[in-house]
């Protein structure tokens, strides 16, 4: 089975920066799509980073675009989320995910393999 932990998370003042990191127990070229999202206490969980497991190339959610960068290291079977610029409005339990053909869409719903989670708090 696969397994996704993320690290990272954490309370910072708002302009601060984090880096979430997501280690898998796969070889990450083995699946089309990786991504994060992230569930505000009482709302929906949301995609904000993609990127495609073979090619490298990567989107992001408005919200975040310019502010986050998603990157991966094949050799540590580890996904990076960079975190700058952080706003009070980026709370939230973030998730990597792993998932199949559809990922460039960065739904919830066409993810599979989910982490259990970590905390981001600005303030």
């Amino acid at each position: 089975d696969m397994q996704l932990v993320e690290s990272g998370g954490g309370s910072v003042q708002a302009g601060g920066s984090l880096r979430l990191s997501c280690v898998t127990n796969i070889n990450m070229r083995k699946r089309y799509y990786w991504g994060w999202f992230r569930q505000p206490p009482g709302k929906e969980r949301e995609g904000i980073a993609g990127i495609h497991g073979l090619i490298g190339s990567t989107f992001y959610a408005d919200s975040v675009k310019g502010r986050f960068t998603i990157s991966q290291d094949n050799n540590k079977n580890t996904l990076y989320l960079q975190m700058d610029s952080l706003k009070p409005e980026d709370t939230a339990m973030y998730y990597c995910a792993a998932g199949g053909l559809e990922g460039w869409r960065l739904l919830p719903e066409v993810f599979d393999d989910w982490g259990q989670g970590t905390q981001v708090t600005v303030s």
